[in-house]
Order: structure tokens, then sequence, then C-alpha cells
């Protein structure tokens, strides 16, 4: 029984996300350097704060884990300045 009621409201939260999902870029990926961006990024703010500027531009300014790795913390806060991380 237990189980029924399970696979019941998996079903449904499926079906639901497959009609409300919002298209954002992260979905759009399989890289996990991206996705782990948009997730540190996700944890303190709103979606549309990170989809509309801060993801992008992030992105562009280091677009793998090297080229971030090999950045300066200056740098990296210049990109990452506004999220509100750097207050908290």
């Amino acid at each position: 029984m237990l189980k029924s009621k399970n696979q019941f409201f998996v079903k449904e939260i499926l079906n639901w996300f497959f009609v409300a999902k919002r298209d954002l870029p992260w979905r759009r990926t399989n890289d996990p350097y991206h996705i782990w961006v948009s997730e540190i990024m996700l944890q303190q703010t709103q979606v549309d704060r990170v989809q509309n500027f801060y993801y992008d531009r992030f992105l562009e300014k280091f677009p793998t884990v090297q080229s971030l790795a090999e950045a300066s913390w200056e740098e990296i806060m210049e990109v990452w300045r506004g999220l509100g991380y750097y207050r908290r």
C-alpha cells in the first residue's frame, strides 16, 4: 500500500514538473561545472537574479573550473559581487 502511494506521489510531482518547469540555462547543459555554478548561486538568491545576469556573466569570465582555479580572489569577487554572499 505504501509503495503505491509513493508511486502515485512521484508520478504526480513529475507530471506537475513537466507542465510547470521553467526553461533555465543550467537545465540545458550536462556540464557539471556549469550546473555546480548555478547550484552555488541559487543557494541564497533568487532564480531570476541568477538567470538574468550572474550565471552567464560568471561563465563568460570563468568558462572552466581551471579558469576559476587560476583566478585571483579579487577577479572572482568582481564578477560575484551583488549576489550578497560577501555580506553574509
